[in-house]
């Protein structure tokens, strides 16, 4: 009966897509989403399980596979997901001498989608004999411009192998390894492993299966970019546009005490007034106003305050140079012809978030000027010559005063920082942070390692600083500094330091940790045992009301890194002296410890 059931679903198309997202964890940002395969709802052949199960057994699995691909190309094409899409192949489905060639790329044009849009996702639930015949199978579909990911890598027959021979784009961790990551060094120690691998083999890693927020905290903290699972999203017909967890909610901030916005650059501030036309206005006079601005790649089309369209100069050329072009369309109504769904970017967004936002719409993008708007009205437009020329020069400053390492603000962008702060009168708590017994570590483990700790540290840093109101510097080595204006800056505080606390014993050996520690030689080059790393935090506030200097603050607060460094363990220490802000008397040095 189960047969029958397939092949009446089979034939009558009866399949659905599920979309779950995968989340760039540093970004915060939907980068793509893996398309799922559900049967009808209530029928036993519901659950992908059930229905792939049936499916090898009546010898109908290519049958159904290739069903399952039309049907997600169709609905991810029509659901236009700003992203990329992962599709599940099985390997053997690959090889099959019947296959079809070039099947997923026509159909694929038929929706208006690439293979550059496309990850084909290998799901090994049984051994590959031919591995030859393999790559050869996935050679074609490079070839074509697909990229490749590998499922469940730990899970199945020959994960490791399949990586080494196939050099993917991304794998993808197996959701038994990220299941209480959190509280787990063995698996952590795992992980790191893998993720040192993919690194240098320049593939991108993907944990599956986060289901809460401590395991989202560790895999960010081990250096995971990549991360899928119930917490950040669930499969759904219709996803949600953004995550549905993110890093905001691991902190809670006090709803009273709103701290004021570092200013950004906005794309309102690259703003350019060019003509414009109504949606009546006749395809003849719009040739007209192209014909005296010749500079104008568009113009945008406007009904009332509302945006319209736009057209593009290309296009309309191409129109009005056809065969009887002028003489059939010169009194037609220039909406006709524009461009229906222009791309639309409110004048405050962040020139940042306007980069990713470009990035997210390539596939959509056509090189036509961007049109702004200002509480849902036309407010003008930004040629794309300007916008690129501005990008290029913040990121160019970006990467000259970036760490190499983490990439976090440097030195110059950390010192401007402060004197904002200063300048505004903006209270705020500078926070020196340093690693104790680094050097030790570094000598012993190498610097790979040492590097990876270093990154581990710039991660919690940001975790626990709030993207919109604080700020996290890299000095350089193993020193950091955190400007906070949260005015729960203690709790952050203390959240860093037992998050370092849990983590660091991961990237240690078994027997240092059994240990306690490692010998190694100390500043004044004696040999001598040091314990695993812990972390000091020295705190320096300002309330506004006393005349300070960016120097001021830099030394008072590496004068108080000092005396945490005195304390045993974990710890942080709050410069308390009167002259940094009056009413500071009744401060205490140290606020907190922890072990």
């Amino acid at each position: 009966m189960t047969h029958e059931h397939l092949s009446a679903l089979i034939e009558n198309r009866r399949l659905d897509s599920y979309f779950q997202p995968i989340v760039d964890l540093r970004s915060d940002r939907i980068i793509g989403y893996e398309a799922l395969v559900r049967g009808p709802v209530g029928s036993p052949l519901h659950q992908p399980g059930a229905l792939f199960d049936v499916a090898g057994r009546c010898g109908k699995l290519m049958e159904l596979e290739l069903l399952a691909r039309e049907i997600h190309i169709q609905n991810f094409a029509r659901l236009n997901l700003p992203a990329k899409l992962f599709l599940n192949i099985c390997p053997i489905s690959l090889m099959e001498r019947k296959y079809p060639r070039g099947y997923t790329r026509r159909f694929l044009e038929r929706h208006g989608l690439s293979p550059e849009q496309v990850v084909i996702e290998l799901t090994e639930h049984s051994p590959i004999d031919d591995y030859d015949l393999f790559r050869e199978a996935l050679s074609h579909y490079r070839q074509m411009g697909f990229s490749i990911a590998i499922d469940d890598l730990g899970a199945g027959y020959s994960g490791l192998r399949l990586w080494s021979e196939l050099r993917p784009e991304y794998v993808k961790l197996d959701r038994h390894f990220i299941q209480g990551i959190n509280g787990d060094y063995s698996k952590q120690q795992f992980v790191h492993s893998l993720l040192e691998i993919a690194l240098g083999q320049g593939c991108q890693t993907i944990a599956e299966g986060i289901e809460t927020p401590e395991e989202y905290q560790t895999i960010r903290k081990i250096g995971i970019q990549l991360g899928q699972g119930f917490l950040l999203g669930r499969p759904r017909p219709v996803p949600a546009p953004a995550p549905e967890f993110s890093p905001s909610q691991l902190v809670k901030k006090p709803q009273e005490l709103q701290r004021p916005r570092r200013p950004e650059l906005t794309i309102g501030k690259l703003v350019q007034q060019i003509p414009v036309v109504a949606p009546t206005t006749l395809f003849r006079h719009t040739g007209e106003l192209f014909d005296r601005h010749p500079e104008l790649r568009s113009l945008p089309v406007i009904d009332g305050n509302r945006v319209a369209g736009l057209v593009i100069r290309e296009d309309f050329l191409n129109v009005a140079a056809s065969r009887y072009g002028w003489d059939l369309f010169g009194k037609d109504p220039i909406a006709n012809f524009m461009e229906s769904v222009p791309i639309e970017i409110d004048v405050h967004t962040p020139l940042e978030k306007v980069s990713a936002f470009l990035d997210e719409q390539a596939h959509l993008y056509r090189g036509q000027d961007i049109l702004l708007t200002e509480n849902g009205g036309y407010a003008g437009v930004v040629s794309i010559l300007t916008l690129l020329r501005k990008l290029t020069e913040l990121q160019i400053r970006r990467a000259q005063h970036a760490n190499p390492l983490t990439q976090l603000p440097g030195n110059v962008p950390i010192h401007e920082e402060i004197e904002l702060l200063l300048n505004n009168g903006a209270p705020f708590t500078a926070c020196y942070c340093d690693l104790d017994h680094f050097k030790a570590y570094n000598d012993t483990y190498g610097y790979a390692a040492g590097d990876t700790v270093i990154k581990l540290l710039a991660g919690i840093l940001s975790d626990h600083a709030d993207a919109q109101s604080d700020f996290v510097g890299h000095i350089g080595g193993d020193d950091f500094i955190v400007l906070f204006q949260s005015a729960n800056w203690r709790d952050r505080c203390e959240a860093i330091l037992k998050d370092f606390a849990q983590a660091i014993p991961a990237h240690y050996t078994r027997q240092h940790r059994h240990e306690g520690g490692i010998w190694g030689n100390n500043r004044a080059g004696e040999r001598v045992f040091l314990p695993l790393m812990t972390l000091s935090i020295g705190a320096v506030r300002w309330r506004g009301d006393i005349p300070m200097t960016c120097h001021d603050v830099a030394r008072m607060a590496s004068e108080a890194k000092a005396m945490a460094k005195k304390e045993i363990g974990n710890a942080l220490f709050v410069e308390r002296r009167e002259q940094l802000s009056r009413g500071f008397a009744e401060e205490t040095e140290r606020e907190c410890r922890v072990a």
